[in-house]
């Protein structure tokens, strides 16, 4: 474990492999952190070739980081923290993995900074269709919980905070569905299916990116070797010579 300072936010990081980095975005919601991949259909951050550097993390106020909360606070705080932690590992360019609000974590960053991404795997992103509730509960849900780590906090900060992450019409929350159509990064989606991941975000993925595969079987336990070995040999193709 290791621990990155950046002003007053502090991130918690892990890495395994060394090669051409990957950043590993876990499912968990806002709580999203290392330990969150044990929630997975399998370890897929520990599936990767050791010819990888795999960097986890937990996001801020998950897990072991944290992080002042504001009525600014939205997705480009979380896209400001990924790109501390790249800058901070001497990471140049490197390869985006993640699953459920890793979805949106991706998205913000290739429209922050594509160049800094090499490829895009996304495992059943998270997205608004008809579900705007459920998000705001499980926010609410979060803030409860992380309140008392938050003295600085007032009820607008929190107010703000959820309705920048969930108060638009955006399909895949973070970035407007006209910013998907410049995405100028291959991506392998991985279908959603359930409520807070619905099939429309998957699709939507790969009907407005340029270049995107959509991966419909891999949670049963007869697709899985097929799904690691199609991330695998995906990287393999995108990965800088």
């Amino acid at each position: 474990m290791a621990i990155m300072e950046q002003g007053e936010v502090r991130i918690r990081y892990e890495e395994q492999g060394d090669g051409f980095p990957v950043l590993a975005f876990a499912p968990g919601g806002l709580k999203s952190g290392v330990e969150w991949w044990s929630h997975a259909p399998w370890d897929v951050p520990g599936s990767l070739p050791s010819d990888y550097r795999v960097v986890l993390m937990d996001q801020r106020n998950a897990g072991e980081s944290w992080a002042p909360v504001t009525a600014a606070d939205g997705w480009d705080s979380y896209a400001d923290d990924h790109l501390a932690l790249l800058d901070h590992l001497g990471i140049e360019r490197c390869h985006l993995l993640g699953m459920c609000i890793g979805g949106a974590f991706i998205a913000k960053l290739i429209e922050r900074a594509p160049e800094r991404v090499a490829s895009g795997v996304l495992l059943q992103p998270i997205g608004l269709d008809g579900n705007r509730d459920l998000f705001h509960r499980s926010f609410d849900d979060f803030a409860e919980a992380a309140a008392p780590q938050h003295p600085e906090a007032t009820e607008k900060d929190w107010e703000g905070f959820r309705d920048n992450l969930y108060g638009s019409d955006n399909r895949l929350w973070s970035v407007p569905d006209e910013a998907v159509a410049r995405f100028d990064v291959p991506l392998l989606v991985f279908a959603g299916g359930d409520e807070p991941h619905p099939a429309s975000a998957s699709e939507m993925l790969v009907d407005v990116a340029p270049d995107a595969t959509l991966v419909e079987r891999w949670k049963a336990e007869e697709y899985n070797d097929a799904a690691r070995e199609s991330i695998a040999s995906f990287l393999e193709v995108h990965t800088p010579a």
